[in-house]
């Protein structure tokens, strides 16, 4: 497990020039792996456990954690592209990496379909796993919805991150090529044209019976996107580790969780009915800045807010993440902490992976119930099964066929 910072990592803005990210990032990884395993969690269907993740009690999830981390990770691995071979060849590995994600959408969504398809062949339950996934117009009339797949102007609900994803990285050429002018120019376009996805004239139709957008809109997302990319390229210097900064981290995220999540503000609503008719009052108010499919200002600032925090948490270069002393607490926690780091490490195969499973893992609720128990073996196993996956993926990677005895 590699545990080497960059030597960009949030440096100072007088060296973020001279060293640029070049390697992965302890603290990177973990977290990444951190919202696979939440991600798994929040797509088995009707989870109880699904209740208590980061998105109940905030505006941002782990949709952020993982889009933000994209933007660093691809900023190790594309931008010494960009910046040893030229714009051509970096825009080339872009577009390499674009293939491999587009036909793994492209697989995920046939492999569920099918498997969607297989249970309600099966007969063995009386509910509709097509309809529940809401697949019943491509099975009624696959011809169109066949092209529109393929053209992702047909994006079903369920399989919308990837396609985000997928226009997300075709910006960075056009990110890049700005960033020649200087690193100003790369940053206003990219908040100019989140400013422009606010007000809807960027939406993408998702559907064509009905005027439903991609839940994700690209154009919006891609400012957390390229805000982790130029934090890891240090282009963006670190903001200081001090209490003034830790306690409003803090203060955004504890006072906006009443505006922000529905668990949070029926707890206050039991507690005091009169608060939470203030509350309510905002809602629509906030509702705009704090949208999920164009990427709202108040989740920006959430989700800022809540990186920061883990910064400082995890410590300089993520020391505070390693285990101290030689005792078997610290012996499970370095073996937790590498399979989390290799999660992380291997996050498409993970991600791809772990949204199929999760339809099946839903189904064995379904046959179990959601008792304590069921519900803990199903997610346990779950666990088991996305880390057996970045293992593999790992190993497959290693190419160990060509290496020597």
């Amino acid at each position: 497990m590699a545990t080497t910072s960059p030597a960009s990592d949030f440096a100072p803005a007088t060296a973020r020039a001279a060293a640029p990210a070049t390697t992965r990032d302890l603290r990177l990884d973990f977290y990444r792996g951190l919202a696979m395993f939440i991600i798994l969690i929040a797509h088995i269907s009707d989870n109880p456990w699904a209740n208590w993740i980061p998105a109940r009690f905030g505006f941002s999830d782990a949709t952020e954690i993982f889009v933000f981390c994209s933007g660093m990770a691809s900023a190790i691995a594309f931008g010494g592209a960009f910046l040893k071979k030229g714009w051509p060849m970096g825009s080339a590995r872009v577009v390499f990496r674009i293939w491999q994600v587009y036909w793994a959408h492209i697989g995920l969504f046939f492999f569920t379909a099918m498997c969607m398809a297989a249970l309600d062949l099966s007969a063995l339950f009386e509910q509709s796993y097509v309809d529940a996934l809401n697949l019943q117009h491509f099975f009624d009339d696959p011809i169109p919805q066949i092209v529109g797949l393929f053209t992702l102007t047909y994006v079903p609900n369920y399989f919308d991150i990837l396609p985000m994803y997928l226009v997300v990285l075709a910006m960075m050429p056009l990110m890049m090529g700005l960033r020649q002018l200087g690193f100003w120019a790369m940053a206003l376009a990219s908040v100019l044209i989140w400013a422009v996805a606010q007000t809807g004239a960027l939406a993408l139709p998702a559907e064509p019976w009905s005027d439903r957008q991609w839940f994700f809109n690209p154009f919006g997302w891609q400012l957390l996107f390229f805000t982790g990319f130029a934090f890891m390229r240090g282009w963006i210097p670190a903001p200081p580790v001090n209490r003034t900064l830790v306690w409003a981290a803090v203060l955004f995220v504890v006072l906006s969780a009443p505006f922000g999540a529905w668990k949070v503000f029926l707890w206050v609503e039991a507690w005091n009915p009169f608060v939470a008719e203030q509350i309510r009052a905002t809602y629509p108010l906030t509702a705009e800045i704090r949208d999920k499919t164009d990427f709202g200002l108040l989740r920006y600032v959430h989700f800022l807010s809540l990186a920061y925090l883990g910064w400082v948490l995890a410590g300089d270069k993520g020391v505070n993440l390693l285990p101290s002393g030689d005792g078997g607490f610290a012996q499970l926690w370095q073996q937790l902490l590498n399979v989390i780091v290799k999660v992380g490490q291997q996050s498409l195969a993970v991600f791809v992976f772990s949204m199929a499973v999760a339809r099946l893992l839903g189904v064995l609720l379904d046959i179990w119930g959601r008792d304590p128990l069921p519900v803990l073996i199903v997610n346990i196993f779950g666990f088991i099964l996305i880390s057996g996956v970045a293992y593999t993926a790992a190993w497959f990677k290693s190419h160990p066929w060509k290496t020597r005895k």
